[in-house]
């Protein structure tokens, strides 16, 4: 094996794989490789550890061609580290030659047979733009779960309607709904899926303007099968495959408000300064009071006892008067996820849900295509 590749591109290809690979391989230590291909279409770089695939395709200068296996995070730090020249890589034996200007690296290889074959990528189900699909991803992972206890609660549905594609997340205290329009190989498709929030945000990541993302569902009813991800660019594609998760996602698209009794409008950037300084007062599981009266919102957090902080700003409420408190983190995230110039706050009383969506201009009508529904907190007094 001998190639040259662009160093950039390498190094970016070499990170993006080694997000596959497990931290602790234990009693598997070739999982905690790289596998490095080299024939007619470039350099190809893959991951896997049973449960998440990742292959990458990038141009190269390939003189020989071969197969090599090597330590994923070592090849990785190496690579961000090298000088900015071409990479010349040569296999000599057991080792892996890297020289980069006057840098030379030799990495031990391990048995290229012992490491697994990669799963086929299911038969395509549709197309999306990468841009579109990466922002929409983005926001809909802000409320998907982190606790490993409650895996169905660590993925994010994706629900396809014929060309009408959703997702969904909650963590239980917040739900996230996007939906986003999609180009299917069936007109009639109606399938579900629950996958790995992580996997999903680190795929979504990768995706630059002008690709084109393939989504592939395997099972006729996207069981606890396979979810495979392509996108094409120029100079080559990236790969992904996870399996599903298993488990029955709550019904939670019922929780979003039939009618609304109250409803504000906040200019948004404002109203997260707003909320980042009052929170810093706000203590460990209390929650940042928002006032809505009229022509103004007032923060509050803290209590007589210890640090308080209050601040209001400009806003339009109409329904009436309503006081009504949100974990600070959860509500940052939430409103951090919205884009738009303006927000649009939709409750009901006090106990009940909040439903926030983006508000492109101060007299334009919400948009539903991203929706965030936040549980409120208790209000002490």
């Amino acid at each position: 094996m001998k190639f040259r590749v662009d160093r950039d591109v390498l190094a970016e290809a070499v990170a993006w794989t080694a997000r596959s690979i497990p931290t602790r391989p234990g009693t598997l230590p070739q999982l905690s490789g790289i596998l490095v291909t080299t024939g007619p279409d470039g350099l190809t770089l893959s991951g896997f550890d049973y449960e998440t695939s990742a292959r990458v395709v990038i141009p190269a200068d390939v003189a020989d061609e071969g197969q090599v296996l090597v330590s994923g995070r070592l090849l990785a730090d190496i690579a961000r580290s090298l000088p900015n020249q071409p990479v010349d890589v040569n296999l000599d034996a057991a080792k892996l030659a890297l020289t980069c200007g006057s840098s030379r690296f030799t990495m031990q290889t391990m048995p290229v047979e012992d490491y697994p074959a990669l799963p086929d990528m299911p038969a395509v189900t549709g197309t999306v733009d990468g841009d579109v699909f990466s922002a929409a991803v983005a926001q809909a992972v802000t409320a998907a779960g982190r606790d490993d206890m409650l895996p169905v609660l660590t993925g994010v549905k994706i629900e396809i309607d014929g060309s009408t594609l959703s997702l969904l997340a909650t963590d239980r205290f917040r739900l996230s709904l996007r939906e986003l329009q999609w180009r299917p190989h069936q007109s009639d498709l109606s399938i579900s899926a629950l996958v790995p929030a992580r996997v999903l945000a680190d795929s979504a990541k990768s995706l630059t303007p002008g690709s084109e993302l393939s989504i592939a569902l395997g099972g006729a009813d996207g069981g606890a099968g396979l979810i495979g991800f392509e996108s094409t660019a120029a100079g080559g594609g990236r790969r992904t495959t996870t399996r599903l998760i298993e488990g029955a996602f709550p019904n939670v698209r019922q929780l979003f408000p039939s009618s609304t009794e109250i409803s504000a409008q906040v200019e948004l950037a404002p109203l997260i300064d707003s909320v980042k300084r009052v929170a810093l007062v706000a203590g460990r599981n209390t929650p940042i009071r928002l006032g809505f009266a009229e022509t103004m919102v007032t923060l509050e957090a803290g209590n007589g006892e210890e640090a308080q902080a209050s601040e209001s700003l400009e806003a339009v409420v109409t329904g009436g008067d309503v006081s009504i408190g949100f974990n600070p983190a959860y509500l940052i995230d939430g409103l951090g996820a919205i884009g738009g110039s303006h927000v649009h706050i939709a409750m009901t009383q006090p106990a009940r849900p909040a439903a926030f969506a983006s508000m492109p201009g101060a007299d334009a009508e919400p948009d539903l295509g991203f929706r965030y529904l936040l549980m409120p907190l208790r209000m002490q007094g």
